[in-house]
Formats: structure tokens, sequence, C-alpha cells
């Protein structure tokens, strides 16, 4: 019996395309190089599954018309790269890997935060050009985290996550905006009624909402300017949450301390006065970016396309 035909987009870890070769007719990326519209495009007609990352757009021209691929089993939480609507006119499932990345992705957002306040990429900076002087009591002097308000934007797996370790860690007030909260949190938390009233709150926010057209610029310059001078603007969700060079004008006018992103609006480019700033911490999208976790997100694909080729409910379906 002919195996189904999968095709991979970029390169995977190992152990889990060794999952996709053994079980699949699989197509595997080993140059990790990003596809085309048009390779999109003609993929869809040539598999039964196409797994795409973040790094692919799958819009309307690329799920447009008859096509053989019946599955996008998405390696990642987030989803607002493929256009669900699109992909549901046409009959196509859409699955992501959820849970498995809550922790790392949470690590990441507190490495941001103090790394942040507390100038960290700028001191490293200024060792490794061979530029410190020694120590001195005003060098350098960052901003306190501990017993300080955290606000968080969008308190779901990620956002609970941060919550903890901000809370239980550095003994962070936290005050959070959801429209749908959860109906039980394992951390103390204030629900505020606007995102407004947590930016003018916080000493820190961390943004954990989904990113596509209902949250595209959801931080934009009138609300950059309710935050506190002394704040600072954390993101490990999705770049286009952030209206970028409304970012960049509250930066150059104090409006806010600094910054600290893991995304950003036009990945992989990055707004070049974003990478001129000393007071805001850059990194290349590693929010997920553990062993553990990349091969876990990797294997709830495997069990996506498990279920859905065996004619089951795929355990994480979102379209």
């Amino acid at each position: 019996m002919p195996r189904h035909k999968i095709i991979v987009t970029r390169r995977w870890p190992e152990a889990v395309e060794a999952e996709l070769r053994n079980a699949y007719d699989a197509t595997l990326n080993p140059d990790d190089r990003p596809m085309s519209a048009d390779a999109l495009r003609a993929a869809m007609d040539d598999y039964d599954a196409v797994l795409p990352t973040v790094s692919d757009r799958i819009d309307a021209a690329v799920l447009s018309g008859p096509a053989r691929t019946r599955i996008l089993a998405n390696y990642g939480v987030g989803f607002s790269h493929i256009d669900i609507e699109a992909a549901k006119a046409n009959g196509i499932v859409v699955t992501n890997t959820p849970g498995v990345l809550t922790d790392a992705t949470a690590d990441l957002a507190v490495t941001l935060l103090l790394a942040t306040a507390r100038r960290a990429g700028e001191g490293e900076r200024e060792l490794r050009a061979g530029k410190w002087s020694g120590w001195r009591p005003t060098h350098m002097m960052g901003a306190q985290v501990s017993g300080t308000t955290l606000g968080i934007i969008g308190m779901g797996r990620i956002g609970r996550a941060v919550a903890r370790r901000c809370h239980f860690g550095f003994g962070m007030k936290i005050v959070f905006f959801d429209q749908f909260p959860p109906p039980k949190l394992d951390v103390p938390a204030e629900r505020l009624a606007t995102i407004e009233a947590v930016l003018e709150a916080a000493d820190f926010v961390s943004l954990h909402c989904p990113g596509g057209r209902e949250n595209r610029h959801l931080i934009n310059a009138e609300r950059l300017r309710l935050m506190k001078p002394t704040a600072f603007l954390i993101n490990t969700a999705r770049g286009e949450i952030v209206d970028e060079g409304a970012l960049v004008e509250a930066l150059k006018a104090g409006e806010i301390a600094g910054a600290g992103l893991d995304v950003f609006e036009a990945e992989p480019q990055v707004h070049p006065e974003l990478i001129a700033m000393e007071n805001v911490t850059l990194l290349p999208h590693l929010g997920s970016a553990t062993k553990t976790t990349r091969i876990a997100m990797g294997m709830k694909v495997v069990e996506n396309l498990a279920a859905f080729f065996a004619g089951k409910e795929p355990p994480d379906r979102v379209a």
C-alpha cells in the first residue's frame, strides 16, 4: 500500500525527521532554506500533507483552487501565518503544537525581562569590546525587578507560566488583561478591565496573546504613551502585535525605558533603529528553542498526522 506523501518545509530535529521518514514518504529540507510562495503552492498539489512553520506564509493564494493536500500540520503553537478561513473554505485541516513549548517560552520571556532591566546585553557588548574600565558606583545602573508590577496581556498557558515565575521567583505583583480569562489561576493575579489599565499600572508588560489580524498593532503609539516612562515592554508572542515604528518613536522620546523582543513584524528583518538602541534586547525568535521542546513540538505534529491519516480527529486541530 502506497505511503502518504508529506513535505517538511524546514529542517526539523533529527529524531522527529526519523519518525516522519519511518511512517511516510517524506520530503525533507536538509538545507533549511525557506520555500517560496510558488513552491508552497506546488507542494499543495503534490503532497497529502504540508508541514509548515512560522516562516512559511500560507495565504489565500497558496490555498486557492483544488489541492491534493488535506492537512497543514503546523510546527508551532501560533498559526497566524496560515489563512485559516481560506483553509476551511478549501476543506483543509490545520493543526498546531500547544502545551509543549510553554515552559521554554516562559523562561525566555523572563530572560528578556531580566536582561533588559539589568542592561545585560549592553554590559556584555562593553566588556567584549574591551571598553570596561572596572567597577564604579554609577556604572550601568539598571532597573529593579524584584517587588515591581508585571502586566500580562494574554493569560493563557505561557502568560500563566510567566506570572508564576515572576511572582514566586521575584515577588512581583501580577496584573493582567485577557478577554477570556482562565476560570482558575494558580498564582495571585488581578484581572484589570482593559489593556490600557494594565499598561498604566505595570513596570514591565509581557505580551502573550495570539497574532493575526485581530491583534495586529495591538500595542500602538497611543497605548505605548500610557506606559510609565520607567516601564519595559517584553514580546515573545508575535511580531505583528507591536507597531515597531511606534515602538521606535516611543523609545526615542523616552516614553518607555526599554524593550525586550524575541519576535518582529517582518522577520527575519528587524527595524534598523531597534538594532542601534542600547536599551533594547533583541533575540532571533528563540522562544521555544531548547532541544527538548523542539523535539516535543515535532512529536506533536507526528501525533496529529497519525490521527488524521487514521480517519480520527487530530488532537490539536485549530481548523
